[in-house]
This record gives structure tokens, sequence and C-alpha cells, in this order.
């Protein structure tokens, strides 16, 4: 038997173990049994403890779950939106391998629920868990175009291709009413910024008026995130995402708009959805993808212990194999945080998925060289007109 102290560390109870054994339990006997958390729609099975806290919270079961198994999944977990009152809105990085020195997140938090995203601990940040609570308690930030646009009027600023959507879906569900995605690209499109896009929704399309005029002045890239082409592995990775068919729908119709995409096979997991990569590049190409890349899994944080039981959960059969494919592409370990090994793994596992995708990127024609995006037609609206009477006012 286990107790959970403050601190949030686990003690075992050995006067509770000897009292069982004198009962006749056997020592193989799961003696506290942790229920999962599963609802209808939901990816996470668990919602971790905010690792900033020194009290946590722990499920456990009193008996009531084995009896009230044949009642289906828990109650569905409503969706709550909280404004953001920060007063900026681009965020700077300077990590060496990643293409981007910029985004803008107009959301904390996503609806999609995908169980492996790398994105869940930043949910700690704000005092709510990286599991259920990333999925539903969302952080919007309802001035971020105007916010957006006073940053970049400010003197000296220079354009660089900006990401959108580098730590959570752009075009998750919320995204539909609230419009923010819509209200930055507005800004973006004004000042001739170059954009960056990587989603795993066909809700892009709603702005396919404003991309397909970007396109044309080379002012922006879209990547569609395509993990599966299973419907059911879908459904349990990413509960709340388009379906594979509606991603691929969604490259060909941004191709036919003249709108430059490509496709992420992102993230890989060894031994579930690795084995799909060259059916994934191909359906890409064939829908009109033009460049493509790939992520292996990562798991820092809480989101080992996430993926761990959700592993449990949804493919108790093939669990272990899959961890254990996991720690050969990571040294023996769960995850790899250093520069250039945390997004491709190391070792002979991690060394063949790369072969595999270099040799069907290539077959497919997803290995074109990228076009940079124009960042020489940046400029501020209204400013050169006010230059030009200031100018004309010394005569």
């Amino acid at each position: 038997m286990r107790a959970q102290t403050e601190q949030g560390n686990t003690e075992i109870d050995h006067a509770a173990i000897a009292a069982m054994e004198l009962a006749g339990m056997p020592d193989d006997e799961p003696v506290v049994r942790v229920p999962s958390m599963q609802h209808h729609g939901r990816g996470a099975v668990t919602n971790p403890p905010v690792r900033f806290e020194q009290r946590a919270a722990s499920p456990f079961d009193d008996g009531w779950e084995t009896l009230t198994a044949d009642f289906g999944d828990l109650p569905k977990l409503a969706t709550s939106l909280t404004k953001d009152a920060t007063r900026s809105v681009i965020s700077w990085n300077s990590s060496p391998d990643i293409g981007f020195d910029r985004a803008v997140n107009p959301y904390r938090g996503c609806e999609h629920g995908c169980v492996y995203c790398y994105a869940r601990p930043t949910h700690a940040y704000l005092g709510y868990s990286p599991g259920l609570d990333f999925e539903t308690k969302l952080i919007y930030k309802p001035e971020v175009a105007d916010l957006l646009e006073k940053e970049l009027r400010k003197p000296g600023y220079q354009a660089r291709t900006l990401a959108l959507g580098s730590n959570t879906d752009p075009y998750q569900p919320v995204e539909r009413t609230l419009q923010l995605t819509r209200s930055v690209l507005e800004v973006l499109d004004r000042f001739n910024h170059p954009v960056g896009i990587v989603t795993k929704s066909a809700g892009v399309l709603r702005d396919l008026d404003i991309l397909s005029s970007m396109a044309k002045r080379n002012l922006v890239r879209v990547y569609i995130s395509l993990t599966t082409l299973d419907p059911r592995l879908a459904r349990a990775m990413e509960p709340r995402a388009a379906t594979p068919a509606r991603r691929l729908h969604a490259i060909s119709e941004l191709t036919r708009a003249g709108v430059s995409t490509g496709v992420l096979t992102a993230p890989m997991i060894p031994g579930l959805n690795d084995v799909e990569m060259e059916k994934l590049l191909e359906a890409a190409s064939r829908a009109g993808a033009r460049h493509a890349g790939y992520v292996l899994l990562r798991l820092p944080h809480e989101i080992r212990e996430m993926f761990e039981a959700w592993l449990h959960t949804h493919f108790p059969d093939r669990a272990k194999h899959v961890l254990s494919l996991v720690r050969d592409t990571r040294g023996g370990a769960m995850n790899d945080s250093r520069f250039h090994h945390r997004f491709s793994g190391q070792g002979v596992y991690a060394d063949l998925l790369m072969r595999r995708f270099t040799r069907a990127a290539r077959q497919w024609g997803l290995d074109e060289s990228r076009e940079g995006l124009d960042c020489g037609r940046f400029a501020v609206p209204g400013v050169t007109a006010q230059a030009e009477v200031a100018q004309l006012s010394l005569f």
C-alpha cells in the first residue's frame, strides 16, 4: 500500500502490507488501483499534479470502480474559457534546432487532446494540470491582434517568419467562434509579414481567402500534421482533431488555392504509428503536399507518466514493447531534451526511422528545397504616407 505525502512523494505503508499478508492476501495482488480518468472525447486518462505545487491530490479506488465498470465512460468534461491578461503576444526563442525565432499563440491549452503533446507541461505555469486540465481549461487572448499590431509597429522591428501555433493548435475547435487566429492573419496580411502555420485541423480552410492572398506574395506556408491514416488510432491519440481524411482534404484544397503546403508526420511513436510513415508521406504527396518533416515522440516532464497510462489503457497488449522502443531511441531513458537530439533521437531504431523518412520523402517528391518566405515586403501601414506628409511640410 502507498500513501501520498505533502511533497507528492510516495511512501510504502509496511504495516498495512503486513496486515493484509496475515489476512491471506497474495503478494502479487495490486493493493491500490488508481482508476482511469478516461472521459469521452478527451485524450488524457490522468490529471497529474502541478509540479510546482507542494500538495497534490491522487485518485484512489475505494472499490466502487469495479462494481460500476459496466456503466461506461465518465461523463463528458466541459471546456472552460478564461481570458488571458498578458500585454505582449510575440514569444521569442533562440533554440538552435528550431527554424523560427518568434511565434504567436492565441490560445493556451488545446482542446484537440493529443495525448503526446509536448506543450502540455506549459499548463503547469498557469497552475493547471498538464493532463485533462490542458484540454479542458483553455486560456485565450482576446486582444491578440491589437497587441500584435503594436509590437509590429515598434521602431526597429525586423520581420522574419513568425510561427503561428507553435505551442498549441491555432485552429482548435474554439477558433470557430472566437476567430482569434483569423484576426492575427488579418494583421500579418496588412503588414506583409511572413507566417508559418502548423495545424491538425481542416479549420484552416476557413481562412483560405487570406492565405491565398498572402501566398501570391510568398508570405505563407502551411504544414498539416498527419500522424496516422487509421481513424480509430487517430480518435484515441487525438480525440478532437480532424480525421485523417479531412486533413488530407485540407492539404488538397490549400494546394489548389496556391498555398505552399507540407506535411508533418509528427510525432512518430515507435511500435505504434511509425509503421505508417511511408503511407503517410505517399497520401500527403498525392493530396498535393510538396514538403515534409517528422519528429520523434518526445516525453518531457509529466507527459512520460501520462503517455504510459494512456498506453496501458488503450493498448495494454503492446505497451511494454512501445516503451522499450522509446527507450532504445533515447539512450535508455524515456526522454532526451538535448538540442539536436530531442527531435530525432539516437540509436539503431532512430537511425532507421531517419533513413526510412529520407527515402520515402525523396520517392514521393517531398524533399524539394524550401524557398524562404519573403521578408522584404514587410511595411508598417500608414508610416510611409505619414513620412511623406512630414517631408512636404518642410516646404
